[in-house]
């Protein structure tokens, strides 16, 4: 999930009150009316005064967001986070990947020259990216943490909107194997994945 903020959008003559929301890769607005404007359609971005001006494909919309808001926001849109930054991706990284079968995600891990354990999860892994299809999947939890690095992480892939592997489902899976919940990322249109860890008092 990314930034949000009440705002108000102006587009030509017309006002419209809502939340604009700062996703990934693309600017929303719900309220009023509903826009989404993909950062790729953006051609101009400034900051006038306490609004943010957004010139687009079809068009100019300006969000009153307030000058460091604005700010802020234009600096996220000319720079946005990849999935590896949100991730935690570092270079000579050794990233298990077991049911991740995302070609594009696992190019942009790879090029942040993080090494890639495709299928099996060694001892001590220090990330382990591991996508769930159903709740049974859960069982193999415990065996995983017992193998990852006491300061590793294992970031849980699943469907987002399915409710049999939401993240109450996965967080009590979680608290049974002995780990904690920490952050949550978008990880592609259809799945949302959950940072999970050793508490650090029993590491």
């Amino acid at each position: 999930m990314g930034a949000e903020a009440r705002t108000t959008m102006r587009i030509g003559r017309q006002n419209f009150a809502g939340t604009a929301l700062l996703e990934t890769s693309e600017l929303l607005f719900r309220g009023d009316t509903r826009l989404r404007v993909p950062f790729a359609s953006i051609s101009k971005l400034e900051v006038q005064g306490d609004a943010l001006h957004v010139t687009y494909t079809d068009g100019l919309l300006e969000l009153a967001l307030g000058e460091t808001v604005a700010m802020k926001w234009a600096e996220k849109i000319r720079s946005p986070r990849t999935l590896a930054d949100k991730l935690g991706i570092k270079a000579g990284m050794r990233v298990s990947i077991v049911g991740v079968d995302d070609e594009d995600v696992l190019t942009d891990i790879e090029a942040r020259g993080a090494i890639l354990e495709r299928g099996n999860v060694p001892k001590g892994a220090g990330m382990v990216l591991w996508r769930i299809a159903n709740p049974d999947d859960l069982a193999r939890l415990p065996g995983i943490a017992r193998k990852m690095a006491r300061d590793g992480s294992i970031w849980v892939v699943h469907r987002r909107g399915d409710a049999s592997t939401a993240d109450v489902v996965i967080f009590s899976a979680a608290k049974a194997a002995g780990l904690t919940y920490t952050k949550v990322v978008r990880f592609s249109d259809t799945d949302t994945a959950e940072k999970l860890v050793i508490p650090k008092a029993a590491r």
